[in-house]
């Protein structure tokens, strides 16, 4: 791990991202105490979804599309 200061990070960022890019962590400190960490992106495994996971997990109310009170419904319409 490779630790830079802050004036040294702007002049040198194209490096740095090709190292960062190889898969180094980079420490970039400001008067000498570290202010962030340069990290590759981890590649994120897509989401699997399977329909019907959640069956019988799940429960809407039998008023769920019924017309809102008359104050709530005023709120929302800024009235």
């Amino acid at each position: 791990m490779q630790t830079i200061n802050i004036h040294d990070a702007k002049t040198q960022f194209s490096k740095l991202i090709e190292a960062v890019s190889q898969g180094e962590e980079i420490i970039i400190a400001k008067a000498g105490k570290p202010a962030a960490r340069l990290v590759p992106i981890q590649a994120k495994k897509p989401l699997v979804r399977k329909p019907g996971s959640l069956k019988g997990k799940i429960k809407i109310a039998e008023d769920f599309d019924a017309p809102l009170p008359n104050e709530i419904q005023s709120a929302f319409e800024g009235n």
